[in-house]
């Protein structure tokens, strides 16, 4: 059984944090942009809301067995946000609270064998139950920086940065789309390269400290904290990672 403690515990931690920052929000603040271009702070919230339910929906397929996909389309999933969205301030509390809530329940009592087994996310990409956890920790973490309240990167558990990083540089290597770099962090050893491989391009360097890079690579900000071998000195920009 594959329990995965650690990001239990730092799904924990991310849901106080943006909750947190939620309940500090005026009633005015909702309709304040945040820093995810076309939505705001309602958006990120009622986003936030809905993801919890449909990562309850995974846990519940990995529970059962009967597929239970997150949405039921695509349409449906942004439906879900607008509709949330347009709560009044103290409903979209109320609503994202108790959301979260119950997928921390559902968490808590999924049986032992449910991690093991098989589930899919909204891509379709095949998982099991112990990644569910990361994925909630993916958005809590990452949504209370797109808040706009104050959070920033440098204020992520480091394993999750360090896990984050990870992640989409992964992700973006060997993509046609992406610029050929090769990333190497200056305050935790690591280097990682992203871009397609043997097109014998001459890969650019961008290093910095993780928090810096893991804001660049999510496309949270532009480098510019970064040092980049690039003619202009500027780290290159990147497609969209998800």
């Amino acid at each position: 059984m594959a329990v995965p403690h650690r990001w239990i515990e730092a799904m924990r931690a991310g849901e106080a944090l943006v909750l947190a920052r939620v309940d500090g929000l005026d009633d005015d603040d909702f309709a304040g942009p945040s820093r995810l271009p076309g939505w705001d702070r309602a958006h990120v919230v009622g986003h936030l809301a809905r993801n919890a339910d449909a990562l309850g929906n995974l846990l519940a397929w990995a529970r059962t067995g009967v597929p239970t996909p997150m949405y039921p389309s695509a349409e449906a999933r942004a439906g879900g946000i607008e509709e949330s969205a347009r709560q009044g301030p103290a409903a979209l509390r109320a609503d994202v609270g108790a959301a979260s809530a119950r997928l921390v329940a559902e968490v808590d009592a999924l049986p032992g064998t449910a991690w093991d087994a098989e589930i899919r996310t909204n891509s379709g990409r095949r998982v099991t139950g112990a990644e569910v956890p990361w994925m909630r920790v993916r958005e809590t973490w990452v949504h209370a920086v797109d808040l706009g309240t104050g959070v920033t990167f440098d204020d992520l558990l480091p394993e999750v940065v360090d896990a984050l990083v990870d992640e989409v540089a992964g992700g973006l290597a060997g993509r046609d789309d992406c610029p050929v770099v090769t990333l190497s962090a200056a305050d935790r050893s690591g280097t990682w390269s992203v871009g397609p491989a043997g097109t014998g391009t001459t890969a650019a360097t961008v290093t910095g400290r993780r928090a810096d890079l893991c804001a660049w690579l999510l496309g949270r900000d532009d480098g510019a904290a970064l040092d980049s071998s690039t003619p202009d000195g500027r780290a290159p920009a990147l497609p969209r990672w998800l």
